[in-house]
């Protein structure tokens, strides 16, 4: 058989190790910095810590693919369905959150979370009983579809402020993805996201040599690029943990919208197998997935991060 390497942009590639490993390491970078922003976002709206994030976004991953036989594309990344929850449970102000620190308030909020992914154990084990097919009929695309587009929507605020504190590098990253997925050609129209990403950093560093500044929250004029924080870091640490806490208003808060991200799920693994036109919801099944998601987020939450979820924009990179 021959061994040639397929041409980039010619046909669809289900085996990434045809590419050769250069190639796959550029494209698990773009992996990487598509699932980065929204999954570091989660813990700077909600005060959880980020590298705690990241560690059980990527710990939860494998568990992910683990349970699924590693047949499914999916990266798992920070839930945006769980913020309105975030928000309810920190503007309690009665009973024994009458007067509880907001750091304290996390850890109850985590516990919540930690009963919301074991409850998609308990979709899994109905799937797995009842059968794919029949459960199916109730969850059709029509219905998955607008949860995650809804879930999705809630990233326009953020995306909004965000490219407020400088237009001009945001619409430049943005300009560069476009081109590169519309006319880029080969191997550089399948890394459009990591082209945006390197673009836009030339550009702010030739924009911060010029002298450019932006404004904080404080209202103060900052440098475009600081390296202090970097400067500062240690080269070796552990993640803030922080272990999670029980109360039942905060599983009754926070465990429903379990609901919720389960129909994400479940249009998400509809979407991946559309994608590379393979059926996960029958092999490895849905139960099985279903089953990884949850675990992922019930360990996350349990050490202080937040829910994980089967990200839309790695499908994106994915296609």
């Amino acid at each position: 058989m021959s061994k040639e390497k397929p041409v980039i942009g010619t046909e669809g590639i289900y085996d990434a190790r045809t590419l050769g490993a250069p190639r796959m390491l550029v494209l698990g970078i773009q992996h990487m910095f598509a699932m980065f922003g929204a999954t570091v976002l989660v813990p700077v709206l909600t005060g959880l810590s980020v590298t705690t994030t990241l560690l059980f976004a990527g710990l939860g991953t494998l568990l992910f693919h683990l349970l699924a036989k590693g047949k499914v594309p999916a990266f798992l990344g920070s839930s945006f369905a769980f913020l309105g929850g975030f928000s309810t449970m920190a503007n309690l102000n009665t009973g024994i959150y009458a007067d509880m620190s907001p750091q304290d308030k996390l850890a109850y909020t985590c516990g919540g979370i930690v009963v919301a992914g074991l409850l998609y154990l308990a979709l899994a084990l109905v799937i797995r009983l009842v059968g794919v097919k029949k459960v199916m009929r109730f969850l059709p695309p029509v219905v998955t579809g607008p949860i995650i587009v809804c879930i999705g929507l809630t990233l326009a605020p953020s995306a909004v402020s965000n490219a407020s504190t400088c237009w001009p590098l945001a619409l430049i990253a943005l300009a560069t993805i476009i081109i590169f997925n519309i006319w880029g050609k080969g191997m550089f129209k399948i890394i459009p996201i990591l082209m945006g990403v390197v673009v836009s950093y030339i550009a702010a560093l030739i924009m911060n040599a010029c002298g450019v500044t932006v404004l904080n929250a404080a209202g103060e004029a900052i440098p475009l690029i600081d390296f202090t924080a970097v400067r500062e870091a240690s080269i070796l640490g552990l993640p803030p943990f922080q272990m999670a806490k029980f109360d039942l208003t905060a599983i009754l808060v926070m465990a429903p919208i379990a609901l919720a991200t389960m129909m994400e799920h479940i249009g998400d693994m509809s979407a991946i197998s559309a994608t590379v036109g393979q059926n996960f919801i029958q092999e490895p099944g849905l139960h099985r997935t279903l089953v990884g998601d949850g675990l992922a987020t019930t360990m996350a939450a349990l050490f202080g991060a937040p829910a994980n979820t089967t990200y839309g924009e790695n499908t994106g990179v994915l296609a």
